[in-house]
């Protein structure tokens, strides 16, 4: 009642106003059952803008430490993050991500669209990274399409680093679902995972035009801070 509440009365209203969004494939979205919309990363508002561009409810995995903050500041963060609906997970990798992956399925095996960033992370660049074979598993064994998505200019809406987002249109471009059956049953096979990835990732790259640079962009990040220092 509370995500209702917030898309369609108090911000989806005054967001989608302001920023007028230009949307191209909501009907490759199926009306019902689980689905998985695998999105380009650019920005912080890539999880508010498609969300409230579906009319069905998305879920988003989100990193547990949106939901912990201490203070007012916190407890904002918290309730805003509850409300676009997104679910905290915890990255740390080993059993975390075994319990990410499983709380991914438990959406979808709900029926629900589940949202996921296959980059793990925002791009630093506004390029497009190397996709991470966690997504490729959870459509493995979940069975459900996967439809990409691609976020335009969010990221000269809203920079990495900054608070508050520039008056801008942006564009969402929904692609058609991509069908891996032929791989069903092989979710435990590493080279069959990064083929599924490396073909997302490729139609993701089609969509959203950035240029493709085959390294994660956590290594990235990380090499930049290591300089920065």
């Amino acid at each position: 009642m509370f995500y209702w509440f917030m898309k369609n009365i108090v911000v989806g209203p005054l967001l989608l106003g302001i920023f007028r969004p230009w949307v191209v494939g909501l009907e490759n979205i199926p009306k019902s059952g689980g689905v998985i919309l695998a999105s380009n990363h650019l920005s912080f508002i890539d999880s508010v803008f498609l969300p409230l561009v579906v009319s069905r409810r998305v879920v988003f995995l989100a990193k547990s430490e949106y939901f912990t903050g201490k203070g007012l500041k916190g407890w904002a963060t918290k309730q805003f993050f509850k409300a676009t609906g997104q679910l905290p997970i915890d990255r740390s990798g080993g059993k975390a991500s075994e319990d990410s992956l499983n709380t991914g399925l438990r959406v979808l095996g709900l029926g629900g669209v589940l949202g996921i960033y296959p980059e793990g992370t925002r791009s630093p660049d506004a390029k497009m990274y190397r996709g991470r074979t966690g997504v490729a598993r959870m459509v493995l064994e979940s069975g459900v399409p996967v439809i990409p998505v691609a976020m335009i200019d969010t990221e000269k809406a809203m920079p990495t680093g900054t608070r508050i987002p520039k008056v801008r249109r942006i564009g969402i471009v929904i692609g058609t679902p991509l069908d891996f059956t032929r791989f069903e049953g092989m979710e435990g096979d590493r080279f069959v995972l990064r083929s599924v990835t490396d073909e997302l990732m490729y139609e993701l790259q089609r969509l959203s035009t950035q240029e493709y640079v085959d390294v994660y962009a956590t290594s990235v990040k990380e090499k930049r801070a290591t300089l920065s220092r």
